[in-house]
């Protein structure tokens, strides 16, 4: 993706890039040369948003690019690289550094392809000279960190087991200078984390939890956890083949997590991160959790398993409970957790939750500031009682069909001290079909928005 953009100024022949708006391009147009005008006028150009019209030369070949960008959206620059013919391009005007921001990664990011098990090369792109304006190594972490999320979540489950997401994450700290250590196997019982256990023990492939730590002990800790359940038959309340089919983005929560602390690390940003990852694969065999099995948790609350499809939210319990010990200054865990949460916003906005109002605030704000869009349910109460037990302190799942992205996050929201800032992001991964800039697959969501956050708060 990156590739795509270029500091080469020096090419045999670059072509302009030339904005424009409905609002002036009268005024603009009756400037031009009578060729370009009547060039506009045959193609019905007018300057409509979105709107791209390519001006040829005397030659014949394309000399000038029109195009009309929507100021308010960073993915109107995304669907430029799909319209152009090959070359080298170069926006002539001058843009503010959000614009420029923006123009670099929404090039970038629609040249994105997944291409790990294509026999044929992909798309030839062609290239942009960096905006002038643009923070380069601001634009690069957001792009790489956005790539690795897609990435991971594209990688199908035969190649991006437990074992591989740990290979992840410690192929991402070695880079950084961090460490993961993994908890693997019957040593999650050993160090009680049994839900995580119980979850991931019919699978041939051992779960684990995969612990990366980075940055200065004594600076403000961070910790970030992702659900990563690799693969998620339902277990014994087994999935229908068409729910299954796109159970390899069920560890989008943990590609999210490394992709956000990607960003971190190489921006240098001052702080203590932690990234948690239940690693683990939703299987079906002889040893598999039972519906009405009770577990106790590493808190010690004990878990009446209702639905072994709601597999989620007991391994982000156990990670959580763990994160929790260390009194985060922030905590966030995000996930593909409930088809409750797409019913209620659709698969483009994630769910944000959180019992503290200042950080919805500002978790708001941030996402409003880069055009990455999430929005807030709330943790009601009074649906707690829906996840009462007969026989256990609380039930994994509810029986009523209602509520279901709430309850689950209030079930989460009990492995979590009321003091610890926390928030939790129900969100999707995935692109069901392809957009300027958001080709169908695997997609990082919010993730922007938390980074602006955190830098924002603990500048490099």
């Amino acid at each position: 993706m990156l590739e795509t953009l270029t500091a080469d100024t020096a090419a045999e022949r670059i072509l302009p890039i030339t904005l424009v708006s409905k609002a002036r391009f009268k005024e603009w147009l009756s400037a031009q040369p009578q060729r370009t005008r009547a060039w506009c006028e045959s193609n019905h150009f007018g300057g409509e948003t979105g709107g791209l019209c390519l001006v040829p030369g005397e030659d014949g070949r394309v000399a000038r690019v029109l195009f009309a960008a929507d100021e308010s959206d960073p993915w109107t620059w995304a669907s430029l690289p799909g319209r152009l013919p090959k070359g080298t391009y170069k926006i002539e005007d001058a843009l503010d550094a959000r614009d420029a921001d923006w123009a670099a990664m929404g090039w970038a990011l629609a040249c994105y392809q997944f291409g790990k098990y294509k026999s044929r090369a992909g798309r030839d792109w062609p290239e942009l000279v960096w905006p002038d304006s643009a923070n380069r190594g601001h634009v690069t972490r957001l792009v790489r960190g956005i790539g690795l999320v897609r990435d991971l979540v594209n990688t199908p489950a035969s190649d991006m087991g437990p074992e591989e997401l740990s290979m992840a994450a410690q192929a991402l700290a070695e880079r950084h200078g961090g460490k993961v250590r993994s908890i693997v196997g019957d040593a999650l019982l050993a160090e009680n984390y049994p839900l995580i256990h119980a979850v991931g023990r019919a699978s041939s492939r051992a779960p684990r939890l995969i612990d990366l730590r980075w940055g200065d002990e004594m600076a403000p800790r961070i910790t970030i956890v992702g659900k990563g359940v690799c693969f998620d038959s339902g277990g014994l309340d087994i999935k229908t083949s068409g729910n299954m089919k796109l159970m390899k983005k069920d560890m989008g929560g943990a590609a999210h997590a490394l992709g956000l602390a990607q960003m971190i690390m190489e921006a240098g940003l001052p702080i203590r991160l932690r990234v948690l990852i239940p690693a683990v694969e939703n299987s079906v065999s002889g040893s598999a959790f039972r519906p009405m099995d009770v577990i106790t948790s590493r808190k010690g609350l004990t878990v009446e398993i209702g639905n072994t499809d709601a597999e989620g939210r007991l391994v982000l319990a156990d990670a959580l409970a763990e994160a929790d010990r260390e009194k985060p200054k922030l905590l966030i865990d995000m996930a593909t957790l409930t088809g409750a949460a797409r019913t209620a916003l659709g698969p483009d906005l994630p769910a944000l939750f959180t019992p503290d109002d200042k950080l919805a605030d500002k978790l708001a704000a941030s996402a409003e500031t880069v055009k990455d869009p999430l929005w807030r349910l709330p943790l009601w109460k009074p649906y707690r009682r829906l996840l009462d037990s007969k026989t256990a302190d609380i039930n994994n799942a509810s029986d009523n069909p209602h509520a279901g992205a709430i309850t689950a996050a209030l079930f989460l929201q009990e492995f979590v001290s009321p003091a610890t800032p926390w928030a939790h992001l129900d969100l999707f991964a995935w692109n069901a079909s392809t957009r300027p800039g958001r080709p169908e697959g695997g997609e990082a969501m919010a993730i922007r928005a938390l980074y602006h956050l955190i830098s924002q708060k603990h500048p490099s």
